[in-house]
């Protein structure tokens, strides 16, 4: 077979964490050239590059699918390949007879080296290549502080995003993308093992709708029904109260100028949504105030952005660890979020600071620990913002909630969750007690606990670590860091 003449040779259109058809300024671009788009998604295990965790594998599966579907409903197809992204899109060139190579931006730093070493050698081979932005609201590098620096503290980020995004067009879906005259092979989506066998433990995944139709139901129903409560409600685990996009975002199957634009356009069509919208979007910008962030200091995954914090006295406690990650640590917030979190692959946002908080001051366990471990659990595991919160909570992070700050599991559950819904849903064991003493279940009267059948150190864990004693601990490692 004849190589392609250069008019009709093929654009590969290379989907990474950009699962969608519409805004997305890649397949936009291949699509405008009138050529053959060749759809190409990568599994790139390479050493080196950090692998997505088991509940992350478990999203990709179910979006690719989905995207898969939405190609095909277009005439076109999603070319599966697993290996070296260099190797396996040199190899689609020679097959192929591609002359142009088009993907949208990542900014993880492993992902950075990669991509701009590979399109140097593709340019070099005179293979056309070029890169767009379709994840952030604003490239990493282009909002600075008056100084010229990048900024270290949100407020005036968020103020500065604010006042200069400027206005954007939002592209449509391609209705249709002209096909190549022979499709490359493709490995089957199922031969990847993506889903969990030998155990199936995603069955407490089933509310979630991977892919992009998925994500516009969830952003259309968050706007319709709770984006007028979200400022409180967002903060109330029991309730469902957030927009629950983040694995959406994360993996691109809605852009956050889609969900920019349609939160501003709530707004508009009801003024009384406007404060509400306002609060959705500063934490949207979060987002990108987390990856800006990683951009410029691109160690943050593995070390402390304060270097301050390099000779905290973590602790070593392999039981305590554990007992954090099962939800047997004897408080009944930190557990309810981690059992939400290995069954559904999330937990609230609040909860995540209490748990976080929990590991960190309550045990002393280095933040890496748990940063690895939702990593692993969390379906919207983002490098930028796993390491971002994570270190926020720490002390060692950017703008960060300072060290002698140490949550109350108690003091949070009775603010945030003061009838106890959200525990008795996740700790039924604990379910018959009263609010007034589920937060505290060992300061119950013996009766009530016999009257719900809670036998503490039995059918629910005493407390691993008395609070006091544990805030005391925490604050004297603190003044030894100081010192």
């Amino acid at each position: 077979m004849s190589r392609p003449t250069a008019p009709q040779a093929p654009v590969i259109v290379w989907f990474r964490r950009d699962l969608r058809l519409a805004d997305n300024l890649a397949l936009l671009n291949a699509a405008r050239t009138g050529r053959p788009v060749i759809p190409l998604f990568i599994l790139d295990e390479t050493e080196g590059l950090r692998a997505a965790g088991a509940a992350s594998r478990w999203w990709l599966d179910k979006s690719l699918a989905a995207l898969a579907r939405t190609l095909e409903a277009c005439g076109s197809r999603l070319v599966l390949r697993r290996g070296e992204a260099a190797q396996i899109i040199e190899g689609l060139i020679r097959d192929t007879g591609a002359t142009r190579v088009v993907w949208n931006r990542l900014y993880d730093p492993d992902l950075i080296d990669r991509d701009t070493r590979l399109k140097a050698a593709l340019r070099s081979a005179g293979a056309q290549t070029e890169s767009f932005s379709a994840s952030l609201l604003t490239e990493p590098w282009l909002l600075k502080t008056k100084a010229g620096a990048p900024f270290k503290v949100f407020t005036p980020f968020w103020r500065t995003l604010r006042s200069e995004i400027a206005a954007f067009t939002l592209h449509s879906a391609p209705t249709s993308l002209p096909a190549p005259d022979a499709w490359p092979a493709s490995d089957d989506l199922g031969g990847w093992g993506l889903h969990p066998r030998k155990p199936d433990w995603s069955g407490g995944f089933a509310d979630w709708s991977p892919g992009e139709a998925g994500a516009h139901a969830r952003l259309g129903a968050f706007l319709e029904r709770r984006l007028a409560a979200y400022p409180t409600a967002r903060d109330v685990p029991g309730v469902n109260g957030t927009s629950n996009l983040s694995p959406h975002l994360h993996w691109g199957e809605i852009g956050p100028r889609q969900v920019w634009r349609a939160a501003e356009g709530a707004a508009h069509h009801h003024p009384a949504l406007a404060s509400a919208a306002e609060k959705f979007l500063s934490e949207l910008a979060w987002r990108d105030f987390n990856h800006q962030l990683l951009f410029h200091h691109p160690d943050m995954q593995t070390a402390n952005f304060k270097q301050g914090f390099d000779g905290f006295p973590w602790r070593s406690d392999p039981a305590g660890l554990s007992a954090w990650k099962r939800g047997q640590t004897g408080y009944p917030m930190v557990d309810a979020g981690m059992r939400q979190l290995w069954t559904t692959g999330f937990m609230h946002n609040r909860v995540r600071m209490i748990a976080a908080s929990f590991l960190i001051k309550h045990l002393l366990i280095d933040w890496r620990e748990g940063e690895r471990w939702f990593w692993d659990t969390l379906v919207d595991a983002d490098e930028a913002n796993n390491t971002g919160n994570w270190q926020w909570v720490a002390g060692s992070g950017a703008d960060a909630a300072p060290f002698f700050r140490i949550f109350s599991p108690m003091g949070q559950g009775e603010r945030f969750d003061p009838q106890g819904d959200y525990v008795q849903r996740w700790v039924p064991e604990l379910a018959g007690l009263d609010p007034n003493a589920i937060h505290a279940p060992w300061k119950a009267p013996p009766e009530q606990l016999q009257r719900a059948g809670v036998v503490l150190g039995q059918t629910y864990p005493k407390p691993i670590v008395d609070h006091d004693f544990a805030r005391n601990r925490a604050l004297e490692a603190l003044k030894s860091l100081k010192g």
